[in-house]
This record gives structure tokens, sequence and C-alpha cells, in this order.
């Protein structure tokens, strides 16, 4: 999976369509990431003798495959490579602007 944690990347599909958001987690082995503000669901707790019950918002996971990330330069979605530099490190670089993503 080439995107990580606290990218910044846009949803391209679904109903948070065109939103854009901090990569909170990652899931690699299934492929998903959990995007701040995006893909929200209601939680409830049932009341208890301990105390009432509350509904609260979670951040659900969404297919890695429905987000792209943004390209520092220009403020769109991009694609990203992975490429060595000169000392052999793997780094991505973005595929529009050719600039090393951090």
């Amino acid at each position: 999976m080439k995107i990580k944690k606290d990218d910044l990347v846009i949803v391209t599909t679904g109903k948070d369509k065109g939103k854009t958001g901090k990569v909170l987690k990652t899931f690699a082995d299934s492929n998903h990431v959990i995007v701040e503000g995006m893909n929200e669901k209601t939680k409830f707790k049932k009341k208890s003798q301990q105390g009432p019950g509350s509904m609260t918002k979670i951040n659900a996971k969404i297919d890695a495959s429905n987000v792209a990330l943004i390209d520092p330069e220009t403020k769109k979605a991009t694609r990203i490579r992975v490429e060595k530099d000169s000392k052999g490190n793997k780094q991505r670089v973005s595929v529009k602007s050719n600039k090393v993503i951090k």
C-alpha cells in the first residue's frame, strides 16, 4: 500500500466524494484506511447502572482504492510511484509533478 499514516488524501468515490482529510490509520492486510472526518458511523451505547446511554460518531474504514494522495505542489489528486534515491533508499514520488512526497 502506497498510502501511509498522516498523508493528506482526497476521497474519489462514495458519499464523501471530493472531501479531503488526513489518514489516521492504515490496514495493509485488508487494504483499508481510516480518514479523519470521512465515512462516519453512529455507535450506540446501552444505558446501564453506571451511566446513561450515549451515541458517538466513529470513523469507519474506507478501501484504499477509493482515496487518492494529494500532490503537495498542485493540491490535486495524484498517483505515486516508488523510486530509489542516490543512496538506495526508497522514496515516494508524485507522478504529476515529479516531487518527493514526505
